[in-house]
């Protein structure tokens, strides 16, 4: 499968890095009290979801590469499960957490379609002349750049 140049130019990594800030800014209205706890953890997972998509990325197959899709899709729900913790504990605003969730949720769905894709090419033994989706790939202007700000 023919990849884009750049990890930055799929569309699943920018949506991630957009979900990765968000977590990054209502984390702060964490109690200081979870400075050490909810706090790390949701940060910790959050840039994690991103940084699996570039390393796989940059991994020498499509097979290590869905490794790392995997990784990064564990981490998602990993985070979403702590922000939803942190909602549930009243830590932190339920339309906010509605709305990172709903974030994670499409990051997810392009994780899912990338991972088919890189397992269809896998099993059908495609030439390196394949491209991905247009869907899958795009320029970085294309990202949820107003999201959760």
């Amino acid at each position: 499968m023919a990849r884009p140049k750049s990890y930055r130019d799929l569309i699943v990594w920018q949506k991630a890095m957009a979900l990765a800030r968000c977590a990054y800014t209502i984390s702060q209205g964490l109690p200081k009290s979870e400075a050490y706890g909810l706090l790390t953890q949701i940060r910790r997972a959050a840039v994690s979801v991103p940084s699996n998509i570039a390393e796989g990325y940059g991994r020498l197959s499509d097979l290590q590469f869905r490794h790392f899709l995997g990784n990064a899709r564990g981490s998602l729900y990993e985070m979403q499960t702590q922000l939803e913790l942190a909602g549930e504990l009243g830590y932190l605003d339920e339309k906010l957490v509605r709305e990172i969730m709903d974030h994670g949720s499409e990051v997810a769905r392009l994780i899912n379609g990338l991972i088919s894709v890189l397992t269809d090419a896998r099993v059908a033994m495609k030439t390196d002349k394949q491209a991905l989706p247009a869907n899958l790939a795009n320029s970085a202007s294309t990202a949820d750049e107003g999201f959760c700000r």
